[in-house]
């Protein structure tokens, strides 16, 4: 899906000229003539990037970048015959994150352009936490959470909840010892306490199902003392 951007500027040539420079580009493009209309365009929609011009009819264009502040994120881009070093400053100052000088050069505006959503995609990416796994495999064992299914070797393992659940938690600790206290709290979402013999009920029966009564299971293995673990 093509970028938006949002063009704010009150020279309907200016606004034509970077609206045909940028479509050019594929992006999609919205031009507004002051500020009011670009605060409600952004209301209704918030672009993936503004162009603010600073000399506006009713705001200027510093006013409505900090306006724009208040609620969002995504990159501005002031456009501006003004070029004294002080307005620069103001506007990055106030949250602005470039800054062009007219006459401006069409291709340097559109590298501008370019840049800046394309350091803010990757800013998103590395933010965007990862999205949980929905299945695991492990040596023949393979347990989707969705479909709230487990195989071993192709072959269904009939599991009651609890012992999906705690099959499951393993899974997503591979490599990891998980003590007993952790287990039973995560599964039961209950307080656990020493005497407590419930989790190794459950790993037995498990075990069972899974063909592993032997003293050297090949899943689910016991560190005494500790908890129990699936190796990665």
């Amino acid at each position: 899906m093509p970028a938006r951007v949002l063009v704010v500027d009150d020279e309907k040539a200016i606004a034509d000229l970077v609206t045909i420079c940028l479509e050019n580009e594929n992006y999609t493009v919205e031009a507004c003539a002051c500020g009011r209309d670009a605060l409600a365009s952004i209301e209704s929609s918030p672009p993936d990037l503004a162009i603010l011009d600073v000399m506006l009819p009713d705001i200027d264009g510093f006013t409505l970048c900090q306006k724009i502040r208040e609620k969002h994120l995504f990159p501005i881009l002031m456009l501006t015959a003004r070029v004294e070093d002080m307005d620069k400053i103001m506007g990055l100052t106030l949250g602005a994150d470039d800054y062009i000088t007219k006459p401006f050069n069409p291709l340097e505006l559109t590298a501008r352009v370019k840049t800046q959503l394309r350091r803010c995609q990757k800013y998103d990416a590395a933010a965007r936490p990862a999205a949980p796994p929905q299945e695991y495999e492990v040596r023949g064992l393979r347990i989707r959470l969705a479909a709230h299914r487990c195989t071993l070797y192709g072959k269904e393992l009939n599991l009651t909840p609890l012992e999906f659940s705690i099959l499951w938690y393993l899974c997503s600790h591979q490599g990891q010892v998980v003590p007993s206290e952790e287990l039973f709290e995560a599964v039961w979402q209950e307080k656990y306490y020493d005497s407590n013999n419930t989790v190794m009920a459950h790993i037995a029966r498990l075990r069972e199902k899974m063909g592993e009564g032997g003293r050297k299971p090949k899943f689910i293995k016991t560190v005494w003392g500790v908890g129990y673990t699936i190796e990665a």
